[in-house]
């Protein structure tokens, strides 16, 4: 026997604050590459080539391209659709997302900012995410005064954790501990990977007369390789699995109740419903 058509349930479409067009598709595609490029240059130059002579001033060659990159990629998303309902959106959630990072500051990966930005991603999408977990590192450097060289690399690498949650599967369809559990993962996961990312921005700055651990910018790529794995575990290994932590736990613990509270915004605020106009005297 079959349902009347009045009956049968759907799983509603989920609607997504910003829906990426070939232009923002493109301009995310330049700005990660330059980003790859970026995080990973000591493991792509030869020795011999003249951007490992300049090994202290690479970093900040590519902190002041990705910062226009950044920009270019932020504008060609907004215009691909981000409203004003989506910018109230994103400026209560980064507002939130900054005030949250000082609060384990100082204290070994406790960073609770890391969950807000998967379960904001989820809902709201890939490119609502990156946008948002870009401004939301603008803005907390901002207040924490972590401003510096060093700002534009986390700005991308947050800009794709939050981005990377919302190309998760299952986005209209899977939920409840299915979806927390997913979500939870990959939290666990893109802690680690944000970690290893920022660890590979500030390593060149580090002098090889120093520590043995340093980048050596006159070694080949197999010593250098071996030198990051050494330095990221000697220095980042327990914040990282901190951050982990707090983000798997803070995710299966309030994840029911913030995604329930962002998906009631987002139907409320109809992103993708058009704007009409009665005619006058009607």
């Amino acid at each position: 026997m079959s349902l009347p058509a009045t009956t049968r349930t759907h799983p509603q479409k989920q609607a997504r604050a910003v829906r990426l067009g070939p232009r923002s598709l493109t301009a995310l595609a330049l700005v990660s590459a330059v980003g790859v490029a970026g995080f990973t240059w000591p493991f792509l130059a030869p020795p011999t080539s003249r951007l490992s002579a300049h090994a202290q001033d690479a970093p900040w060659l590519f902190a002041g391209l990705l910062v226009l990159l950044v920009a270019v990629v932020a504008a060609a998303i907004s215009e691909s659709g981000l409203g004003p309902k989506a910018v109230a959106m994103l400026g209560v959630l980064a507002a939130t997302g900054a005030a949250l990072r000082p609060i384990g500051a100082g204290t070994a990966g406790i960073e609770p900012m890391f969950f807000l930005m998967v379960l904001s991603g989820r809902v709201l999408g890939p490119g609502f995410g990156f946008v948002l977990g870009s401004v939301t590192m603008f803005a907390s450097a901002l207040l924490t005064g972590g401003v510096g060289p060093w700002l534009p690399f986390q700005m991308l690498a947050m800009g794709w954790f939050a981005m990377g949650a919302g190309l998760l599967p299952g986005p209209d369809r899977l939920r409840g501990r299915a979806e927390r559990a997913m979500l939870a993962g990959y939290g666990f996961l893109a802690a680690f990977a944000y970690g290893t990312v920022m660890n590979m921005a500030g390593w060149p700055f580090m002098s090889a007369l120093a520590s043995n651990v340093a980048f050596d910018p006159h070694a080949p790529v197999a010593v250098n390789l071996a030198r990051f794995v050494a330095y990221c575990l000697a220095t980042s290994l327990g914040w990282d699995l901190g951050r982990a932590v707090v983000t798997v736990v803070l995710t299966l613990a309030l994840g029911p109740a913030v995604l329930r509270a962002l998906r009631r915004a987002t139907r409320r605020a109809a992103f993708e419903t058009p704007v009409t106009f009665d005619a006058a005297g009607k």
